[in-house]
């Protein structure tokens, strides 16, 4: 029998790995700088990566499942490392299309596979602690930016760009090969001790359903889903790609403290991840995303208007950790509403909220920049859509109400935490 805790270690090994690509800005200067291509070309090579990640834990999220975490975090060391290392060949012979194939469609691959393979294994090794446990691993997703950028850095003026990427690029295919291997799903019908008891006694909530992905998606509930995440991470990532203009508007900081600013609120979007899931287990799903969504309305159109600093930094803290909070109890709550039959498919199809976000929160924002000559100006539209998302969170409600209310005439009564 596999220790859980070690599972938990495994997945944030590979979250860690594959988060890096949160650190790509330490390239864009320098890329720009040595072969004189424009930020837009540079960053366009994120934008795939984001993509890739969104399209490929959608198609291949079967593959996890059918396959198992270990063969498919395996594909996901396979497709990253060789996605960055190749980056290296790209960067020697100044090539953009194959920095493109290399770091956004190889490395996007392995991406997305290497997110939802150890995620979903979680959610059915901790029955009892899903949030908690998927929020462990998201963070490491979260905080490996912070990891990655000095290491980055610091390679870049020491050994040029190149052979960063080759040296990250075995580094990375190394610990993600490591902690795939200790993956695998807990035996059928296993569970910690204690907790067959309590769910026979009423004390623990049982899944709403056990569906496939191909059944999920037949579901209202699916888009629901799909719809607050994606509204989430649009209106999130694009403050995230403002923040730094933003404060030097709103509160007047140099660009050396609005970088200083970002850079501690980074730990706020990896705190999040963790806090908000593991307050998920204890207030339930449907809350929590309600509380996410409540609290942004009300933030979102506020933020333009603060010019006191302090309040403008709790604000933005505040924002960061409902941005990261929203990817990581997503999965638990993927496993309440349609169970961990398909877990792995059904929030890869989920994880294309992500990949549509990213490219609309940040072409938005800085549409809107362009347009009025403020960032701020672009938080107000981003308010009206987290009423929409509320309303949505609402909406799922009655949703899950009406299964229940159905299983509960088939005498299959269910309940949801």
């Amino acid at each position: 029998m596999k220790n859980r805790w070690l599972i938990v270690t495994s997945a944030v090994g590979i979250h860690i790995s594959i988060g890096s690509v949160y650190a790509w800005s330490n390239f864009t200067t320098p890329l720009m700088d040595e072969f004189q291509w424009s930020a837009s070309q540079v960053q366009l090579t994120f934008s795939l990566a984001i993509l890739f990640l969104g399209l490929s834990a959608a198609f291949l999220g079967h593959f996890v499942e059918k396959h198992g975490p270990r063969k498919a975090g395996l594909l996901a060391a396979a497709f990253f490392g060789i996605g960055v290392f190749g980056s290296g060949f790209a960067v020697n012979l100044e090539s953009l299309p194959l920095l493109y194939i290399c770091y956004g469609v190889l490395g996007g691959i392995g991406l997305g596979v290497g997110y939802i393979a150890p995620v979903s294994t979680l959610v059915k090794w901790f029955p009892d602690r899903r949030g908690f446990a998927t929020g462990l691993a998201i963070m490491g997703f979260g905080f490996a930016a912070a990891i990655s950028s000095p290491i980055m850095d610091s390679l870049i003026k020491s050994v040029g760009i190149a052979n960063t990427f080759f040296i990250l690029g075995a580094a990375y295919f190394i610990v993600m090969t490591v902690s795939s291997l200790y993956l695998e799903k807990p035996p059928v019908d296993w569970a910690p001790k204690g907790f067959k008891e309590k769910v026979k006694a009423g004390k623990v909530a049982t899944d709403l359903s056990q569906l496939t992905a191909n059944e999920a998606i037949k579901t209202p509930r699916f888009y629901y889903l799909w719809i607050m995440l994606f509204i989430n991470v649009t209106c999130g990532i694009a403050i995230l790609s403002a923040a730094k203009p933003l404060a030097q508007e709103s509160i007047g900081l140099s660009t050396a403290e609005a970088a200083a600013l970002v850079g501690v609120l980074g730990l706020f979007n990896g705190f999040g991840r963790i806090g908000w899931a593991s307050a998920s287990d204890y207030l339930g799903r449907p809350n929590t995303y309600t509380t996410f969504f409540a609290m942004q309305i009300i933030l979102f159109a506020l933020l333009p208007f603060t010019t006191i600093p302090i309040l403008f930094y709790i604000m933005l803290a505040i924002i960061y950790t409902c941005y990261g909070g929203g990817f990581s109890a997503i999965p638990a709550y993927i496993g309440d509403l349609f169970g961990t039959k398909q877990l792995g498919a059904i929030h890869g199809y989920i994880l294309t909220a992500w990949a549509a976000a990213g490219l609309a929160g940040p072409m938005f924002a800085a549409w809107m920049k362009d347009a009025t000559g403020s960032y701020a100006n672009s938080l107000m539209f981003f308010s009206g859509l987290f009423v929409i998302a509320l309303v949505v969170s609402l909406a799922i409600r009655l949703e899950i109400k009406k299964v229940k209310k159905e299983s509960s005439v088939a005498n299959k009564p269910v309940r949801l935490a």
